[in-house]
């Protein structure tokens, strides 16, 4: 049976812990008061059923317990990430309509005049905290909702324009976690480290996957790969998530035995392991079982290896997830054959809504499923190309889309682009993805100036242009390379030709 979001079915005794890190230990019987207290302060703010609760949190209580507190109560979710600075933040809050935003005091005050809409509530973290914290306070109990109900709004780049809305239902997240809990073989005397972003989708199911097997999570904001070891050693962990650049930096890392001695496996996503960096990973995590995904914002996640496989299959996304069906079609919707190139589909339970309030590309992404599939319904046609081999394991070929992924994060080319623009004397800006080992993807940004600059200005355009972009742009749409041209290649119809300058950065690197 599936449930709201807001009841986690967890199978551990009552009085294990759900929650530890540097804010103590909370149980899951104490988590259940916590989420209770918070989602009957939510009811009474006299907000409309469905309005949307926007976070942008750290790690802790605060963080975890809000999405089932914010769904408890009828609202949406909609986790901003912390590392998003205020032009980002400004956006989700328009697009989304948020009612209500909860951040810390220093983040809140970065926020300019104009950059919050009319009437939306701003509530600080540490109010929060106290509402769950208030023994005397009542609460409410678990919903009745319908699992096809609107649970959050989860934000993700797109190959163009500004960040997009995935719409993902109480269902959509539930089954997640019931899968993600199957295969990676959870239970509830399992230890998970969450280092990546609650905001991600592969971040907050850190979250609800230990919880479904009854677990105990570990939020962690890290700074250093040393942060990671320490806490794994200190709490005895069992799982830990990540993305390539994390990966190459813990194997850096000194792990000493007692640091290892309770890990039992670790999972990647957001980006392909590279040969070495599987060696590596096998050198320094021995005896630890090693999960290779594939995943989609879209439809959370489409694949998996088991660890028996990676030696013998390193370059495989592996196969679809329970409760998944993954399908690699040609143009006209029939299925490949092994070893033909074609567009990897996703059907099923954990297919999202679309996108908020954008019809027109939620039609482009989100459509009736090809005829051959056992779920039928709405499906999600990725863009990317795969391979299916005789074993039925899939290989990623390509992505049809500009997008850029750096560091496990899904980048658009025009926000970055749009950020170069507004720097006074760049008349144009193209931003692209070039190979790297260690972030997957290096950012390449290619500008051109005003004609009109003089040449002191055109000489300091660098510095400048770098400069405003570290105050618009997080850290991790920082490019690695920026190029001043004195004109952009075009193609035929007059366009920037994206083609040659991907050409121009490869040649650059080599």
């Amino acid at each position: 049976m599936i449930q709201p979001l807001d009841h986690l079915p967890t199978f551990g005794e009552p009085h294990a812990i759900a929650l530890a890190g540097k804010f103590g230990a909370v149980g899951y019987a104490r988590m259940e008061q916590m989420t209770g207290r918070l989602a009957l302060w939510l009811a009474e703010r006299g907000l409309a059923p469905g309005d949307r609760i926007a976070a942008w949190l750290p790690k802790g209580i605060a963080a975890a317990i809000l999405p089932l507190a914010v769904t408890r109560a009828g609202l949406v979710y909609v986790p901003v990430n912390p590392l998003l600075k205020r032009a980002q933040v400004t956006h989700i809050l328009a697009d989304s309509g948020a009612a209500m935003l909860i951040s810390v005091a220093p983040r809140l005050a970065t926020l300019e005049p104009g950059d919050v809409p009319m009437g939306v509530a701003l509530v600080e973290e540490s109010a929060i905290d106290a509402i769950m914290a208030d023994a005397a306070l009542p609460g409410l109990p678990p919903s009745g909702a319908d699992p096809d109900a609107l649970a959050e709004i989860l934000y993700t780049s797109g190959s163009t324009g500004r960040p997009k809305g995935v719409m993902l239902s109480h269902a959509n997240l539930m089954i997640g976690a019931r899968s993600v809990a199957s295969y990676l073989k959870l239970g509830d005397d399992d230890r998970t480290l969450a280092v990546l972003p609650l905001s991600f989708d592969y971040g907050q199911n850190q979250l609800f996957s230990t919880w479904w097997a009854g677990g105990c999570v570990v939020p962690l904001d890290y700074l250093l790969a040393r942060d990671v070891v320490k806490v794994a050693r200190t709490y005895g962990i069992t799982t830990l998530a990540g993305v390539p650049p994390l990966w190459v930096h813990l194997v850096e890392a000194d792990w000493p035995a007692e640091a290892l001695a309770s890990l039992r496996r670790i999972t990647n996503s957001g980006g392909a392991l590279s040969r070495p960096l599987i060696a590596r990973l096998r050198k320094t995590f021995r005896q630890v079982d090693i999960y290779a995904m594939y995943g989609l914002t879209e439809a959370f996640r489409s694949t998996y290896l088991p660890p028996d496989m990676l030696a013998t299959h390193p370059d495989s996304m592996g196969r679809a997830i329970p409760d998944a069906e993954v399908l690699v079609v040609r143009p006209d919707g029939s299925l490949t054959d092994a070893g033909e190139p074609g567009e990897l589909v996703h059907a099923g339970p954990l297919v999202a809504q679309g996108y908020w309030r954008d019809a027109e590309r939620t039609a482009e992404r989100f459509r009736p499923a090809p005829a051959v599939s056992i779920y039928g319904g709405i499906a999600v046609w990725s863009g990317d190309t795969v391979v299916r081999d005789g074993e039925g394991l899939l290989r990623f070929v390509g992505r049809d889309d500009a997008m850029i992924k750096s560091a496990g994060n899904r980048i658009s080319p025009s926000e970055i682009e749009e950020a170069a623009l507004a720097v006074a004397g760049i008349a144009e800006a193209s931003a692209l993805g070039r190979p790297d080992e260690k972030l997957g993807q290096a950012i390449i940004l290619y500008v051109r100036g005003e004609a009109m600059l003089c040449e002191t200005d055109r000489d300091a355009l660098p510095d400048r242009l770098r400069a405003a972009l570290r105050h618009a742009l997080p850290g991790f749409m920082q490019p690695a390379e920026i190029h001043i041209l004195n004109d952009l290649p075009r193609n035929p119809n007059g366009k920037v030709d994206r083609v040659a300058l991907a050409a121009m950065a490869l040649e650059g690197a080599a």
